[in-house]
């Protein structure tokens, strides 16, 4: 198990080193100079070339990747270009927000998702599996933000049940986050329920017509034991996998859901870096995202050893 994980933990910081290169190369590459952009339009010729020393920018790109690695390292991003405040500071309000934001709606996704596939699997071909094979369609085919305003026009202004926009800091007003962060939450799962369920049902119906699950019905357990601890546990590393690749789907959709309900997280924060020009805020924000990624993906790694042995031997045997 230790080489197993130390495979995984070597792969990670490979590809995290790759990971930073494109995103410092794909920063370099956006159109425009970062320099004018901070002296502004009427700046002299000399004030540009001052900024662009101040910055390292006119150093060789090998040189600037390795102050800024060095300095990320040590948690230091720079300043935001914007309101010269550390980006740190800046990703330590906001990545907070997105996280509970995500999980949230991981929450309801996998109480959604896997209930409904266990039962469209556990009844095929019945009214149950019909609408819940229905509801992945529809839920795969609506868009995020149309999903919002529809959430919005019908809880918020209809019947008033949820505030339509804003946010409240959980350490503040528990109450308040929560009734906030509940309808982003419902529109950010949704999607991922729809994808959760149909993988689940495919799992399940393979794993309900395996040997072991007939073996264990003619043994006489309960149909209950059968279903959730035979059947679902050898499906979970089909969820997992889903868990794990939809992810990227997860925080782009948190992008567009929080710029519907105008929640200040790492998706409005991504938008408006963007917008401005303020690179530093961007490199941060894609790097934190792709180290985010990586870190998700080495635990759903690392399940699969948990979940099933044969992986864990198979990856140390290949070593």
């Amino acid at each position: 198990m230790a080489l197993f994980i130390l495979r995984r933990l070597g792969a990670a910081v490979i590809v995290l080193f790759l990971g930073s290169v494109l995103v410092f190369l794909g920063v370099r590459a956006l159109p425009g100079d970062p320099a004018r952009v901070l002296a502004g339009q009427e700046a002299s010729p000399e004030a540009i070339a001052a900024i662009r020393h101040d910055y390292g920018l006119d150093r060789p790109l090998p040189v600037q990747y390795a102050q800024w690695v060095g300095k990320a390292l040590t948690g230091d991003f720079g300043r935001s270009t914007q309101d010269r405040l550390p980006v740190a500071h800046i990703l330590t309000q906001r990545l907070p927000v997105t996280i509970e934001l995500s999980v949230l709606a991981m929450i309801v996704a996998i109480g959604i998702g896997v209930t409904a596939g266990v039962v469209a699997a556990t009844r095929r071909g019945r009214f149950a599996d019909h609408v819940a094979t229905g509801f992945g369609l529809v839920g795969l085919s609506v868009p995020h933000f149309w999903l919002g305003i529809l959430g919005i026009l019908l809880f918020s202004v209809r019947l008033h049940w949820l505030p339509a926009s804003g946010y409240v800091p959980f350490t503040g007003d528990p109450g308040g986050n929560l009734e906030r962060m509940l309808l982003p939450a419902l529109v950010l799962g949704t999607g991922f329920a729809a994808v959760l369920m149909r993988q689940t049902r495919s799992a399940m119906l393979e794993s309900l017509s395996a040997d072991y699950v007939r073996t264990a019905r003619a043994k006489g357990l309960p149909e209950r034991s059968v279903v959730g601890v035979h059947a679902l546990r050898n499906s979970l590393t089909t969820v997992v996998t889903v868990l794990g690749l939809q992810l990227g789907a997860l925080i782009s959709g948190a992008v567009v859901t929080e710029q519907i309900f105008v929640i200040p997280g790492f998706g409005k924060l991504t938008v408006d870096a963007v917008v401005t020009r303020n690179y530093p805020v961007i490199q941060a924000v894609v790097l934190v995202t792709v180290a985010g990624y990586i870190a998700v993906n080495l635990l759903v790694d690392l399940a699969y050893g948990v979940l099933n042995p044969r992986v864990r031997l198979t990856g140390v045997a290949d070593g």
